[in-house]
């Protein structure tokens, strides 16, 4: 029995230890900001605790412009969309494109100045977030405008975070293009609003949960050890003859009395 609890702590301590491993080294795609290969890092981390706009700022609109007849499924983009707007206030509209100003090559300089115009052109508030996706020749680059009030939630942070997703999604193969756009949104405002944890907390949990386990086995196998010592000493007394008892004390009564000139 002993031996078999042994093997289950190893086993158990092993796949601590492979989960701690897995969890640390966990990576993610994270964005470029523009089209080209996906580098290899960290999603950006949620480090401050946001409060999400309050309700009415937003005069809602529609959520997306699809320029290219890339949105065949509605219902599965809006879901993430309409998720963003729900965790953050911010309502996001999403703007795809393959030209800015009728040009499919257009400097990072002409995207910029065409986002901050489409913005005017389509909001009366400052509760957007304005996502251009600019897609010529499987190059990509996308640009946002945030209004003035959008910019209290949706920090530089904030925003790197939405630019990562895009950019871990737009690389992963089985997705369409609602599933990208729409996991993109939504995983974005899942992270942004919560403070993301440093993995090296649960790190020390598990650490910490591994030495108690390995303390209570080490103090039940010295408990065991001592109880199968006085079992098998009270075994041996049990065994030990009566007469044996009665004559080491006559013995030891002889010599206490024995006269020390007495050498018979």
């Amino acid at each position: 029995m002993p031996g078999c609890l042994t093997i289950i702590f190893i086993l158990l301590a092993i796949f601590l230890l492979v989960f701690i491993l897995s969890s640390v080294t966990g990576i993610f795609y994270s964005d470029s900001g523009q089209g080209g290969s996906p580098g290899v890092s960290e999603v950006t981390k949620s480090t401050v605790a946001r409060e999400p706009l309050p309700a009415g700022s937003v005069n809602e609109t529609a959520y997306y412009t699809d320029e290219l007849g890339w949105i065949k499924n509605e219902t599965k983009l809006l879901a993430g969309l309409k998720n963003f707007y729900q965790k953050t206030g911010v309502q996001p509209y999403l703007y795809i494109t393959d030209n800015v100003n009728g040009s499919h090559n257009p400097s990072a300089e002409e995207l910029d100045a065409y986002t901050r115009t489409l913005y005017d052109k389509l909001f009366t508030d400052e509760a957007h977030l304005l996502f251009v996706f600019f897609e010529y020749n499987n190059e990509y680059m996308d640009r946002y405008v945030l209004g003035t009030q959008a910019k209290t939630v949706i920090d530089r942070e904030a925003a790197d975070i939405l630019l990562d997703y895009v950019d871990r999604y737009y690389y992963q193969e089985g997705l369409s293009d609602e599933e990208f756009f729409s996991k993109s949104f939504s995983d974005a405002a899942d992270r942004i609003m919560t403070v993301t944890r440093s993995p090296w907390i649960s790190v020390w949990i598990i650490l910490g949960i591994l030495a108690l386990i390995l303390i209570l086995f080490v103090w039940w196998r010295n408990a065991q050890k001592q109880k199968i010592l006085k079992a098998e000493k009270a075994k041996e007394i049990l065994e030990t003859p009566l007469e044996k008892f009665g004559n080491t004390e006559a013995e030891d009564l002889a010599k206490k009395y024995q006269d020390p000139d007495d050498k018979s």
